[in-house]
């Protein structure tokens, strides 16, 4: 069974020079999906790509990779019929919760030495 690879990308990027890298390195035009809320106003948009093998994983990646992608997710037996917008979405959003996020450095202060016998008034 083939496998879905699904990106985020960034909201400057062109949807359609994505559309056409992909389709020159081989992938049909029947072999991914890019959902686009709003073409006029260059919001953020997600694309899956059907991959069968780890080159054609490593070949996609690259292409998102050279057109802005914010995070790229692997979903392994899924076809493409089945990666319609509102099961990638529920999918994304079930592995966003699952992640541990890094959380911001903290700083933790020890005493020095605490209150001295040599005390002064």
């Amino acid at each position: 069974m083939s496998k879905i690879l699904a990106g985020l990308f960034e909201p400057h990027s062109d949807y359609k020079k994505l559309e056409t890298d992909l389709e020159s390195l081989g992938f049909g035009n029947s072999e991914y999906i890019v959902y686009v809320n709003d073409p006029q106003h260059n919001t953020q948009y997600l694309a899956s790509v059907a991959v069968h093998d780890n080159e054609q994983v490593e070949n996609a990646q690259n292409i998102f990779n050279q057109n802005s992608v914010v995070k790229t997710y692997l979903f392994e037996n899924m076809t493409i019929q089945q990666a319609e917008y509102h099961n990638i979405k529920r999918f994304i959003d079930a592995r966003s919760k699952a992640e541990i996020h890094n959380s911001p450095d903290v700083k933790i202060k020890s005493s020095t030495q605490g209150i001295d016998s040599e005390l002064k008034f």
